[in-house]
């Protein structure tokens, strides 16, 4: 799927807040932007065909063998990948929970796969967009231990406190991919960084299919310095989830608005008086605000959509404005 995801702000002429997009709105990027510039000759060259030294660094950060990593162009492409690379060996069945990420079963459709609950391939996002919750470690080897294939994206795992699997752990378990993604650990989703860890013989099969040149000169930089720098974008982990749990307990007041619980930043909503697409006209037009409609997730509705915890001042406008809105109030942002 091209379209239909969050942060679309380029649809609007002026978003202020951008609530659509799981990733954290103002992360410090000032250290990254000033090396990133220095960094500005390495677009007069080819990068390197296989970024090597980010693959060693992510080894190193997440205690696993070089053999085991192989960086793609952003979490997106990796499902790809690994979707092309299972099915060209003959897999042919997958399965997922929705509603989740809609990449997988999309993916799985291009290369032929029909869905079975005893697939060859089972694809599991935990944490879960757009729900927000974690699968918990009994789950995640039952599911282990029923497919041959596990494919495990953890792109959102540093967006909550709940116990997460460590890429060790995983590793211990047959058969299982793990996606991860340091564009969103880092804050910065337009360096478009993604990596896979899998047994060795695994990640060999999946390089063996990728094309050279994959990952340009500017990400591999950027990436490399981040890991190396111990760079922290992000603000405190528990203060953040704790404003979250505020803005779901301010939206859950709101007559006409029910939220789901969630163990991360993001929470999938429900509203009843009008469609998701509605209100998320409404918000970017008159307020500024952008939400992301989750009507296209399989298995949720045109009244479904989710929200990503910002700055307090800016979620207590969003609840504001979304009361607004059900009260019949004109809207118009001062």
């Amino acid at each position: 799927m091209i379209e239909g995801h969050g942060d679309d702000r380029f649809r609007y002429a002026d978003i202020r807040m951008n609530f659509s997009s799981n990733i954290y709105g103002h992360a410090d990027l000032s250290e990254l932007y000033r090396f990133m510039h220095g960094r500005m000759d390495s677009i007069a060259s080819y990068p390197a065909p296989s970024p090597k030294e980010l693959e060693r660094e992510l080894a190193r950060e997440y205690e696993v063998d070089e053999e085991n990593v192989m960086v793609t162009n952003g979490a997106t492409e990796a499902i790809y990948h690994t979707a092309s690379t299972l099915r060209a060996f003959g897999h042919k069945t997958y399965k997922v929970f929705h509603p989740t990420f809609s990449e997988y079963a999309d993916a799985s459709r291009i290369y032929g796969y029909a869905y079975a609950d005893d697939a060859h391939v089972c694809w599991l996002c935990n944490p879960n967009n757009p729900t927000g919750g974690v699968t918990d470690r009994t789950s995640v080897e039952q599911l282990a231990e029923r497919h041959p294939w596990l494919v495990v994206d953890l792109s959102y795992e540093d967006y909550t406190l709940q116990p997460m699997m460590s890429a060790k752990e995983l590793m211990a378990l047959p058969q299982v991919i793990q996606i991860r993604s340091l564009t969103k650990r880092y804050a910065v989703p337009g360096l478009r960084l993604g990596f896979i860890i899998a047994p060795t013989d695994i990640i060999a099969i999946l390089k063996r299919f990728f094309r050279p040149w994959a990952i340009s000169s500017l990400a591999l930089e950027g990436g490399v310095w981040l890991l190396t720098h111990r760079q922290v974008n992000m603000p405190d982990r528990q203060s953040y989830l704790g404003e979250a749990q505020r803005l779901r307990s301010l939206l859950n007041e709101v007559d006409g608005i029910e939220v789901m619980p969630t163990a991360t930043n993001f929470m999938l909503c429900t509203i009843r008086q009008a469609t998701s697409a509605q209100l998320k006209e409404h918000l970017a037009t008159h307020h500024g605000m952008l939400i992301r409609d989750a009507s296209n997730f399989e298995g949720l509705t045109d009244h479904h959509f989710r929200v990503a915890a910002q700055l307090p001042e800016e979620n207590d406008a969003l609840v504001a404005a979304i009361r607004d809105y059900l009260n019949g109030g004109n809207g118009i942002r001062p």
